[in-house]
């Protein structure tokens, strides 16, 4: 059963019950991350972003704030309110996935699988670090780009119906192109996706600190 509808009706609710308890969250980057800057995304392993999901389906529509840290080694993402409250917390370390939301705490191996499981969500999770950064995964389909070969749509057959993905926009963030507007459509479900920083990380280990203290990568 798609339980997406009971989901985004306790985000309406945390909504309002943050207004009355202000609980605002804070992430920091691992001590072992630094911010870089990239000529192009490819060269970032590790990044976060800040910025907002709307979604829109037949039964409801919300948006919310998005946070997002994506290493080799991690996950970390939080949807949160305007004041900063957190209703929906997945990570994933080591091979295990954990999802907090209203209150409880559910873990699997697969995120994708998890989010589903426990909130009806058929997001693409998996695929959406490449999106992001305006690449395309194996499964991905381009079916055009524009006139500096950036993609402006793809369709993605991994589930079926399949995802439908748009780059409406793009930017500059951390020396490197980046979408700053998706649109993704599965079927009767539409996915806005607003990019309003991304941040290039990379190891403290990797990064050469010049004479007049500008940071660079290595690499």
């Amino acid at each position: 059963m798609n339980n997406l509808s009971s989901f985004t009706k306790n985000t309406y609710l945390w909504v309002i019950l943050s207004i009355f308890l202000i609980s605002g969250c804070s992430t920091t980057i691992p001590d072992n991350l630094v911010p870089v800057s990239v000529n192009k995304v490819q060269q970032a392993s590790a990044w976060e972003m800040q910025g907002k999901l709307a979604v829109r389906t037949p039964e409801d529509r919300f948006s919310t704030n998005l946070y997002w840290l994506h290493s080799p080694e991690r996950d970390e993402l939080k949807l949160t309110t305007m004041l900063g409250t957190t209703v929906l917390s997945l990570s994933s370390q080591a091979g295990l996935v954990t999802l907090e939301v209203d209150g409880n705490t559910y873990q699997d191996t697969d995120a994708q699988r998890l989010l589903t499981r426990v909130s009806g969500w058929s997001i693409p999770i998996d695929s959406l670090p490449l999106w992001i950064t305006g690449q395309l995964t194996a499964d991905d389909k381009l079916i055009s780009s524009d006139s500096q070969q950036r993609p402006i749509k793809l369709i993605n057959a991994e589930q079926f119906p399949p995802w439908e993905v748009e780059f409406n926009s793009w930017q500059t963030q951390s020396g490197a192109e980046v979408p700053r507007l998706l649109e993704l459509q599965r079927d009767k479900v539409r996915l806005k996706l607003q990019l309003n920083q991304w941040q290039a990380l990379a190891p403290e280990s990797q990064v050469i600190i010049k004479p007049n203290s500008d940071i660079e990568n290595s690499l």
